[in-house]
């Protein structure tokens, strides 16, 4: 399938990428805008590992529907520990434990109180949802419970920004010693735009923001750089060989030359991703999906953000002979 893909693609496409490059710099920077936007109108979703407080899975022999999630609810309620949340969970798998509905995931809000008084309140609360649903609903299965402290979850929000940042820093100085400070700032700015657009994709669709994803976002600024320099490769090699063609005419005869590699790349990766959101059960969708979202963007930047910003940049020939 891979080679037949491969050779469906001709070697010499000319599509004119380079020429919706005004149209693509307008859609980027209305969806940078607009995740800004909804970063700070609606805030994101943190999970535990930000928010702290108690998450528990849990599993009961019988089918936990909308009724069953509302009973439960009102259960939780009645104890005194502030917001619970509720969601159903299901598995596609046949014979999976949480097959056709019998998993449900329990979210109750960090506890006051400071340092060890806060640690114990939040284990206290733990055990309180645990004994109000073992009474009843006897045969319940507590699949995983994870307990975290303020003090912890804003240490991990702290790590979790900062490995961003270091991140993207790094890049920076890497492309600027594997290539001129030009193919640097088209490199840094769509490793940027891909950040900000998928942050803002979570703002939007409220998906859980937690220590994955921040691992999810570190994968794709590896995979949008990776793609990235595969393209400004060609674009060096064909400034070197197409010295009487017009900068607009070498960059899109380098873009549609690793057109081929780029779509195969791709498509492989979604394979894979698609599969594991579809199979991965909860702990795994928001990765998963913020990885496809991720693939998506990454390669939409390094076709038409970062390659076409050399034109804004003006690029040197003469340094490409370096």
């Amino acid at each position: 399938m891979s080679l037949a893909l491969v050779n469906y693609i001709p070697d010499n496409t000319t599509i004119p990428f380079i020429k919706a490059r005004l149209a693509a710099f307008g859609f980027s920077a209305v969806m940078m805008v607009a995740s800004i936007a909804a970063f700070f109108a609606m805030g994101l979703n943190f999970g535990i590992d930000f928010t702290g407080g108690v998450t528990l899975e849990v599993r009961t022999e019988e089918q936990i529907d909308a009724g069953r999630i509302d009973d439960m609810r009102t259960l939780l309620n009645g104890l005194g520990l502030g917001a619970v949340e509720l969601q159903g969970l299901s598995e596609l798998t046949e014979g999976s434990d949480c097959y056709n509905d019998h998993c449900a995931l329990i979210r109750v809000q960090p506890q006051e109180g400071e340092g060890l008084e806060a640690e114990q309140a939040q284990q206290a609360a733990n055990l309180a949802v645990q004994s109000a649903l073992t009474e009843a609903y006897p045969g319940i299965e507590f699949r995983s419970i994870n307990v975290l402290g303020p003090k912890v979850s804003g240490e991990l929000v702290q790590a979790g920004v900062t490995s961003i940042v270091v991140a993207l820093f790094l890049m920076l100085i890497y492309i600027w010693f594997r290539f001129e400070w030009q193919y640097s700032v088209g490199a840094v700015v769509a490793l940027v735009h891909d950040v900000i657009i998928t942050i803002g994709m979570f703002a939007v669709t409220q998906l859980e923001f937690n220590l994955s994803t921040i691992a999810a976002i570190l994968t794709i600024v590896g995979y949008s750089m990776n793609d990235t320099v595969v393209v400004y490769d060609r674009i060096r090699e064909k400034l070197r060989k197409f010295k009487k063609e017009s900068l607009a005419e070498v960059l899109n005869r380098a873009i549609n030359k690793t057109l081929s590699r780029t779509i195969l790349t791709s498509l492989t990766t979604l394979v894979a991703l698609i599969s594991l959101w579809v199979l991965g059960g909860a702990a795994l969708q928001g990765f998963a999906f913020a990885m496809i979202f991720g693939v998506v963007i990454g390669t939409y930047s390094s076709i038409f953000i970062a390659a076409p910003l050399l034109l804004v940049t003006q690029v040197k020939r003469d340094a490409t002979e370096n």
